[in-house]
């Protein structure tokens, strides 16, 4: 019965963390097909620019629509040597980056 436990939890822990790859996969092709359909600046040269801004590593990207027609942003999180989280968004058409603020939460 141990053994079954065992392999029932490992089974499950596999399929959660596949799922959460695909997802984040899917996410990705998303933000490429939008970009390339919209004529807005890749995911990688935005990337690039959101780390001029705040040098780290990358936690998480999005491609969001700005309220009333304003254009769209790449939001990413990022997370600086000392452990701070800030969120730096990237203008999705010109690679400006127009706020850099750190994550209070």
């Amino acid at each position: 019965m141990k053994l079954f436990s065992a392999l029932t939890m490992t089974g499950f822990v596999t399929v959660m963390a596949l799922s959460t790859t695909l997802k984040a996969d899917d996410d990705i092709r998303e933000m490429k097909t939008l970009s390339e359909g919209l004529g807005l600046i890749s995911l990688e040269q935005a990337k690039t620019a959101a780390l001029k801004a705040k040098p780290g590593v990358i936690d998480d990207a999005d491609l969001e629509d700005r309220s009333f027609g304003k254009g769209w942003d790449y939001e990413f999180e990022i997370v600086d040597a000392d452990g701070n989280e800030w969120e730096v968004y990237v203008d999705a058409k010109t690679g400006e980056v127009r706020k850099v603020e750190k994550d209070w939460f």
